[in-house]
């Protein structure tokens, strides 16, 4: 027996494997939780920054703010049934009478070339029943207006 209480042999325990297992599995996801929530919280950080520098570029060029993190529902049909589904917007914004939704991007996220960036903005088009969209691309300082010429919308004033 080992000074400290155990015998060698009784290290090869499938219990006490087990015990050592989920400790070290267990002190693994924590470390890993406290980083991921620290990266989300970082994100959300910079993404705030984003929306208000994005906010200042959008008064500058004459827009005006109208909502932020606007949430619209809009309902779908699955199978014949109804199904409604929620979508939530950076900002609303209006100019010379016409309301916009207004994205905005960081980075290389900034390209409608990206599936999901274009996606986004069709289905805030269609959500949001506005009379365009606009990608703010804070990485340029630029504000880019987004047409699908091949979706007929008409826009609904609120």
């Amino acid at each position: 027996m080992a000074a400290w209480g155990v015998h060698p042999s009784d290290l090869f325990d499938p219990a006490i494997l087990l015990m050592l297992l989920a400790v070290v599995l267990g002190i693994g996801w924590l470390r890993a939780a406290g980083r991921t929530g620290r990266e989300n919280a970082r994100r959300a950080r910079a993404a705030r920054r984003g929306e208000d520098r994005a906010e200042r570029l959008l008064v500058d060029l004459g827009y005006s703010i109208e909502e932020r993190q606007a949430v619209r529902s809009w309902p779908m049909l699955v199978d014949g049934e109804s199904v409604q589904a929620s979508v939530r917007a950076d900002l609303l914004v209006t100019r010379d009478g016409e309301i916009f939704v207004a994205e905005v991007k960081t980075g290389g996220a900034a390209r409608v070339t990206l599936p999901a960036t274009r996606r986004q903005l069709l289905e805030y088009l269609l959500a949001f029943e506005v009379h365009g969209v606009l990608l703010v691309d804070m990485e340029q300082r630029c504000v880019f207006a987004v047409e699908f010429p091949a979706v007929a919308i008409e826009a609904v004033r609120y």
